[in-house]
């Protein structure tokens, strides 16, 4: 049973793919304020918790990840357009966010992780000092 047609210059754009830089292995990224917190949702579709590391060292948040194939032993590749192996992204965290504060998450394929607003960036009321005349 065929599932694809043969197209040859399919194999050569695999080639071409396989020699330019690996811009497929850097995670996709949404990031936003949400209340006190900076959120990063970082995709991760198919990652196992186990093969997700987060560090974070001074106002850096590296975060690698690998995705293996789920192959048995046997199996032909009819089709394969997945990306496989390792995957890291680096996030660099402004003055006025809580590195120590840090949590994340994996969840249905989405790696949230959550930065807090450091406590000297948050707004503040100044009392107005009394003047004596």
């Amino acid at each position: 049973m065929t599932l694809m047609r043969f197209d040859p210059f399919r194999e050569l754009d695999r080639l071409a793919e396989r020699s330019l830089p690996p811009a497929a292995r850097t995670m996709p990224m949404e990031a936003l304020r949400r209340g006190e917190d900076f959120a990063v949702h970082l995709d991760l579709p198919g990652v196992h918790r186990d093969d997700v590391d987060v560090t974070v060292e001074n106002n850096v948040v590296t975060i690698r990840a690998r995705r293996m194939p789920q192959r048995a032993e046997g199996d032909e590749v009819i089709a394969d357009e997945r990306t496989y192996g390792e995957f890291s992204r680096q996030l660099f965290l402004g003055d006025n966010l809580d590195p120590n504060g840090l949590t994340a998450d994996l969840a249905d394929g989405v790696l949230t992780l959550l930065v807090p607003v450091s406590e000297s960036s948050k707004p503040r009321r100044v009392a107005l000092a009394s003047s004596s005349q």
